[in-house]
């Protein structure tokens, strides 16, 4: 969702950020630059506009500080303001009560009753909180039967379904189940459009639970059109949160600077894939040094240890330092590769994300590389992936069938594997001090970098 707004932004800080003298023109024309960038990205004027005039206010007279040049001051400004501009701090899902009453609201697609069953799974799973879902659409065809099926899924209760009762009925059915859980999420329907039988309907429902918190979901993808749509929400429900979804999505990433400043709400949960465990809190912060093209390492590092089980981790560590690293091993390192999203997902988190896809799109890289590497491993045999010194002519051809690549691309796997593996048993019989020699040669590295 972010590349647009992350590429265009990137070469704006690019031109000025080495710049020792920023004249009036030069603040002009970045100002200019950024505007254009955000309208871009699908950002709404007004919050372009205001944006843009909160950057020029701070920026004139600002006095420069000690070892820092007009043009890194005008970054550390942007970037301010646009860390203000997402809200500031995480804002997180009030608990305190019980039961919380989570009220779901949105326009039709985008992905409330998904949504609904992914917030469960995350408080269940990071809270340990007994969560029951509701569904109130009686509207969308199977909608009911959806949120039913989504909750056994991921061991969720949801509400038992009785046929032709309304959405009122519902909610004060529900209502009486209160005390066995320590959350009630309500699906509502939704609409096409924002109507009045819709409002009416949500405004009963939320008199009836008295949510604690009621939360707008939103489509990513949605554009210029996602900041009237979070005011009128707000203006006559009344939101305490947004959840975006399709964040992982092709969409420009305007929404979510547009609806965050329109509605006052912030944004609390954004949705980055179609599993239900692809939900995820919002931090303006690191949004923020994303865009602006600085990377977002704690995020990485989060995500990876999801992914990345720390008794294998030892295991590698282990079988590095004996020099057996083998293709299985190779094939476990894919696998936790696409569970971070592949190459490009892990590169969006680096800071210079943008130049280094360029840079790796002329290359030639394709993503899909991973899926044919890790074919080719899981069409050999366990006595091939532990030596791959023994697969001849033969072997490699039937590799080849099985896997549905070519003899080349099978040649080149192994070539591949040989030169890491060198390299791998190279590093593991090496002692603190080698390795450190040889980290000083690649780089500046401090002794403490290898202390314990």
């Amino acid at each position: 969702m972010l590349e647009s707004l992350t590429k265009n932004f990137s070469g704006i800080i690019d031109k000025i950020k080495g710049r020792k003298v920023v004249s009036e023109s030069d603040l002009k024309e970045t100002l200019r630059d950024i505007r254009r960038a955000l309208l871009e990205a699908d950002v709404s004027l007004l919050v372009a506009k205001d944006f843009i005039k909160k950057i020029q206010e701070e920026a004139i007279g600002k006095e420069v500080i000690k070892n820092i040049n007009p043009g890194q001051m005008i970054v550390k400004i942007v970037n301010d303001k646009l860390l203000e501009l997402l809200g500031g701090d995480t804002s997180e899902i009030n608990l305190e009560q019980k039961p919380t009453i989570i009220l779901m609201l949105g326009l039709q697609g985008c992905g409330k009753t998904t949504t609904s069953a992914k917030l469960a799974l995350r408080l269940k799973n990071k809270y340990q909180k007994e969560v029951l879902l509701v569904s109130l659409d009686t509207y969308r065809p199977a909608a009911q039967d959806q949120l039913e099926i989504l909750g056994k899924k991921v061991g969720i209760d949801t509400l038992e379904i009785i046929d032709g009762q309304t959405p009122t009925e519902i909610a004060k059915r529900a209502m009486k189940e209160k005390e066995a859980y320590d959350v009630i999420i309500f699906d509502t329907a939704g609409r096409l459009h924002i109507d009045e039988k819709l409002m009416g309907e949500l405004k009963e429902i939320k008199n009836i639970i008295k949510s604690t918190e009621t939360l707008l979901v939103a489509d990513a993808l949605t554009g210029q059109d996602a900041a009237n749509m979070a005011k009128e929400f707000n203006e006559k429900i009344g939101i305490s949160g947004i959840i975006l979804t399709k964040v992982d999505g092709d969409g420009r990433g305007g929404s979510a600077l547009s609806m965050r400043m329109v509605s006052n709400c912030p944004i609390k949960f954004i949705g980055v894939g179609e599993k239900l465990t692809a939900l995820e809190e919002f931090y303006p912060d690191r949004i923020a040094s994303r865009i602006l093209d600085m990377g977002d390492i704690v995020s990485f590092v989060e995500k990876a240890q999801e992914v990345v089980n720390e008794e294998e981790a030892k295991k590698l560590e282990e079988k590095l330092k004996k020099g057996t690293f083998d293709l299985d091993d190779l094939a476990k390192q894919l696998k936790n590769l696409k569970r971070l999203g592949g190459i490009g997902s892990m590169l969006s988190f680096l800071p210079g994300a943008g130049k280094l896809k360029t840079f790796i799109g002329q290359k030639g890289f394709n993503e899909n590389e991973i899926y044919k590497q890790e074919s080719i491993i899981m069409s050999m045999t366990p006595a091939e992936r532990s030596k791959p010194e023994i697969l001849n002519s033969s072997r490699k051809f039937r590799i080849v069938r099985g896997s549905g690549t070519s003899i080349q691309e099978v040649n080149s796997l192994l070539k591949k594997f040989k030169q890491m593996k060198k390299m791998m048993d190279m590093v593991g019989s090496m002692d603190k001090s080698q390795i450190k020699n040889m980290m000083g040669q690649l780089g500046s590295f401090k002794d403490s970098d290898f202390e314990n």
